[in-house]
């Protein structure tokens, strides 16, 4: 084998593979189903050619036959009339008609039978196309599906790449990164917005405010003893015990503001023990 007919194989071996590869079914099939529909055009406009030819003849036969009766009553005119060499002449003339007529019935016979082949496989052409196109609609259904599954275990795959989750990871301590980042600014922003020290007084201060328009308050509705030690809604007798119960309300008031120890809330209530000890006591005397 020379070196150009190598090469015009080998040529030939990747235009053919280049083909194949390009070949697109969805649209080689609308395609053949194309060109199986001009088919069936062409072939339909031969059939009605054959049709006219068909027609043709039989009129021709039609005429011909017509022809031939009529040189026979002419013939017949001729004899009656005593004119044999006439009438001869009439007769000639219709044998050719009924020639011409026998020729004409022979052609319409063949022809008819040709146009009836010729439309039984018009009707079969028509039938295969019209199944072709059922067939391209299923073949065309059944590619886009297998496309579909490719894509979706095209995907999967992919997603089943540990490279894939390697990199959510990443990205996640990406992300809890950049929020400490953004804690840390935001403590930073908060410290050194001010005096920091001297805020905390402030709040300390509006707070020890707020417990003494309590503790005042209180005092005004007699459920705490006045400034000096009496209250204006204590009874006379017994007036110990609420001055005690004040105090241990005081206590437990104003002791986390005034920074009272819990020593002096533990001895009001022993006084308070000992003062109602000693009132049942004196009660139970009377």
């Amino acid at each position: 084998m020379g070196i150009f007919s190598r090469l015009a194989q080998l040529i030939r071996s990747n235009l053919n593979d280049l083909i194949s590869r390009s070949e697109d079914p969805e649209k080689m099939l609308n395609q053949v189903v194309l060109d199986m529909s001009n088919q069936l055009v062409e072939a339909k406009k031969q059939v009605a050619a054959s049709i006219a030819d068909e027609k043709r003849l039989a009129k021709q036969l039609e005429q011909e036959t017509a022809s031939a009766q009529e040189w026979e009553r002419r013939a017949m005119m001729a004899l009656r009339a005593g004119n044999e060499a006439l009438a001869k002449e009439a007769l000639a003339r219709k044998r050719e008609s009924d020639e011409l007529a026998t020729t004409y019935k022979d052609q319409w016979t063949k022809q008819s039978a040709s146009v009836e082949q010729l439309k039984k496989a018009l009707r079969l052409l028509n039938d295969k196309i019209e199944e072709a196109k059922r067939k391209k609609n299923v073949l065309i259904a059944r590619k886009k599906r297998a496309e579909a599954q490719k894509a979706i275990q095209e995907t999967m795959s992919g997603l089943n790449d540990q490279s894939a989750f390697a990199t959510f990871d990443r990205m996640a301590e990406k992300v809890d990164q950049i929020e400490a980042e953004a804690d840390a600014q935001t403590e930073l922003a908060e410290t050194f917005a001010g005096d920091a020290l001297a805020s905390k007084f402030s709040h300390l201060e509006q707070a020890h405010s707020a417990d003494e328009d309590l503790v005042a308050l209180k005092r005004k509705m007699g459920i705490l003893p006045s400034a000096d030690g009496v209250s204006a809604a204590a009874p006379q007798e017994g007036a110990s015990i609420p001055s005690v119960q004040a105090r241990v309300e005081t206590a437990a008031t104003e002791a986390p503001r005034a920074q009272r120890g819990d020593e002096e809330l533990a001895a009001a209530l022993d006084e308070l023990e000992v003062e109602q000890q000693q009132e049942d006591k004196r009660r139970a005397g009377r």
